[in-house]
């Protein structure tokens, strides 16, 4: 059984799902369609487990368990793997500002 984190460079391949592997920071598919054009569909987490078609499927609950990191793109329904050299949890938008409430300021002089 294979799990996210311990992908080759070509992820195994569902029966009923195209799966590919993010590249570094990647938000949106790139995958081409029958004329050769980028989807460009944003790509977003997928909780497969809440999903009615996919619970008729059942395959990437059976390849990966109930509470694996996929993604999804909103167009064509690509799947896509995280990508094992991305810090996981980390926001696509930054760290952003640290708070300074709770912690002493040293005075003015």
């Amino acid at each position: 059984m294979a799990t996210p984190g311990t992908q080759a460079s070509e992820p195994q391949q569902l029966p009923n799902h195209k799966v590919k592997i993010k590249k570094h920071q990647q938000r949106s598919c790139n995958e081409k369609d029958a004329k050769g054009k980028f989807c460009g569909g944003h790509l977003k987490r997928w909780f497969y487990m809440t999903d009615v078609v996919e619970q008729g499927c059942g395959d990437v609950a059976k390849t990966w368990g109930a509470d694996a990191e996929v993604y999804r793109c909103e167009h064509c329904k690509t799947l896509y793997l995280p990508n094992p050299e991305e810090a996981a949890g980390v926001n696509v938008a930054g760290q952003g500002q640290i708070s300074v409430f709770g912690l002493t300021l040293p005075p003015k002089v």
